[in-house]
């Protein structure tokens, strides 16, 4: 029972040590060494400047017999808290021979002069080991932090075609050991506070480098780091390690980026706004002379963009092949009539937002001004700029939503000039459908008439709309010409009668003004009969025509 408790419980007791191990990090050392199997006596001594040619090996002997198990670790050697440094171990098994005088591990980098190590065994030592396997180990290589390296182990003297190549890899900075106590590691730690009333974050840094000033800005995190305004210096005196930096809008990839003053420190970014996603659906622009819709993030993003037609419950359709796929650059739909329920709706991952631009109606370029009477409705189309629309009437059938169409006219509408589309007789459950056709992206404006309106669906053409502006003129220029004659006619009458006052007014009664020398006799009644001739009595006027009474 004991036994099989033991076994139960030894995977577990072995992860604890693994995990206990993970934690204290690297294997520190105190100075680097070569290391040779007890009894085996060995020294380091430097590299030939030119090595000698290779020599053949004896019969049996191969890179697998001679090398067993080469291993390659790193280990840490400090001389302080923060001023570690980071060397390459390697450790091999060999089998000895007596032609195997030492072992020579080289070490290259991209960039780096080749480094090696020539280990030899002292003769009495070998000669006394000759056939056994020992192990032989070097950790005097310096390496940097992700730093590859290619190794190469060989027997001295050099025998032809044994030989064993590796590659490693040193760890990165991203583990707690390195950041805290390695120089190229050490970013310092930051911490922070957002006040979005003010605009402003709070930086605190700790664990930065000792002795050193410390440097923090704003950047947008692309393939650098891209600053976005001036550095903030915190001194090494300072006794509070902190500072204040503004931003102006809290984008995804606005990062606080600190480091220390010395040359090629690395630095860490921290970004408050990572999942400030929504942030980056604005900047949308119009050019209303171009009619192009633009948008370019301000951060890179992997996202689609599609136009689409927000509807009254609030549900945003797409419009067909409206979509275009983003990243980096700036993306452009042309062709595009901008009315109010046209939106970009941004999709990145499984989220999806609804942007409207020309909600605000200052770009509307086209209405349908709808003017309620009594018995109808009279329906215009407005519009800002020449256009041609596609006027649809349909009729929804009871109990669906759906709206069946019955007849489409295409309508030319001149700038600034309205189109009245003339609704008289009966249509119960209508509705209009208008839509620009003289672009690539519209919306579909519906206007449903009322439930039973006394009229029928006549849409006046441009034709007509013209004539009328023709009719009106004539028939004002008619009415002034008739306004003009009446009052010349006036003028005329009241004319003659004052020259017939003037020229040959004669009353009944005796004037008394000397002026007048025509007198009537008020008592001189009756006419005189001459031979048949009725001549009435002829006023006293000497240049009065005679007016003549003949009878038969």
């Amino acid at each position: 029972m004991i036994l099989l408790i033991s076994l139960l419980l030894s995977p577990w007791y072995l992860g604890l040590n693994g995990a206990a191990a993970e934690s204290r990090g690297l294997e520190r050392i105190d100075k680097c060494d070569t290391r040779c199997s007890q009894g085996l006596q060995c020294r380091t001594r430097p590299d030939y400047l030119f090595p000698p040619p290779c020599q053949n090996p004896a019969e049996g002997l191969s890179t697998s017999s001679v090398f067993h198990n080469v291993s390659l670790s790193t280990v840490m050697r400090c001389e302080g808290r923060q001023k570690c440094s980071l060397h390459l171990r390697i450790k091999t098994l060999l089998q000895l021979t007596e032609s195997i005088h030492g072992v020579s591990i080289c070490t290259i980098s991209a960039g780096m002069m080749g480094n090696c190590q020539n280990l030899s065994f002292k003769r009495a030592s070998r000669e006394r080991m000759s056939g056994l396997q020992v192990e032989v180990g070097n950790d005097c290589t310096g390496v940097s932090p992700s730093q590859q390296v290619k190794v190469t182990v060989k027997t001295v003297p050099s025998l032809c075609g044994i030989i064993w190549t590796g590659t490693y890899e040193a760890p990165e900075c991203n583990s707690e050991d390195l950041q805290r106590h390695v120089p190229e590691c050490i970013t310092g730690r930051l911490s922070y506070d957002v006040n979005p009333q003010k605009k402003e974050l709070s930086v605190s840094v700790s664990d930065m480098l000792e002795d050193y000033n410390y440097n923090l800005r704003l950047c947008r995190k692309d393939f650098i780091c891209i600053g976005t305004g001036a550095n903030k210096l915190i001194k090494r005196e300072e006794p509070i390690k902190s500072a204040v930096l503004p931003y102006s809008q809290p984008l995804p990839c606005l990062c606080i980026e600190g480091w220390s003053a010395v040359m090629d420190a690395p630095r860490v970014q921290v970004c408050p706004f990572k999942d400030r996603l929504e942030e980056l659906w604005f900047g949308i622009t119009f050019d209303p002379l171009e009619g192009t819709l633009s948008w370019e993030p301000a951060c890179p993003i992997t996202a689609v963009v599609v136009l689409c037609q927000r509807g009254e419950d609030g549900v945003c359709v797409d419009l067909p092949h409206a979509s275009q796929n983003v990243s980096r650059g700036k993306i452009t739909f042309t062709s595009l009539d901008p009315h109010p329920k046209l939106c970009m709706k941004f999709t990145a991952g499984f989220q999806s937002w609804t942007r409207c631009p020309f909600a605000d109606t200052r770009f509307q370029a086209w209405e349908l001004v709808v003017t309620r009477r009594q018995s109808h409705e009279d329906v215009k189309m407005l519009s800002q700029i020449t256009a041609t629309f596609s006027v649809e009437l349909c009729v929804k059938s009871e109990g669906s939503t759906a709206c069946q169409a019955t007849g489409t006219h295409t309508v030319h509408v001149e700038k600034n000039k309205a189109v009245d589309l003339n609704l008289t007789g009966e249509l119960c459950n209508t509705c209009l459908q208008v839509k620009r056709v003289d672009v690539r992206f519209a919306a579909t404006v519906i206007h449903c008439l009322e439930q039973c309106n006394p009229s029928s669906y006549v849409i006046s053409s441009q034709a007509s709309w013209d004539s009328v502006w023709v009719v009106i003129p004539v028939g004002v220029c008619l009415a002034s010409i008739i306004i003009v004659a009446l009052l010349l006619h006036v003028l005329l009458t009241v004319y003659q009668r004052r020259k017939q006052k003037r020229n040959g007014g004669c009353t009944s009664e005796k004037q008394t003004n000397p002026a007048f020398d025509c007198v009537v006799p008020a008592l001189q009644a009756k006419p005189v009969l001459h031979g048949g001739v009725l001549v009435p009595d002829s006023p006293q006027c000497g240049n009065t025509e005679k007016a003549n009474l003949i009878s038969d």
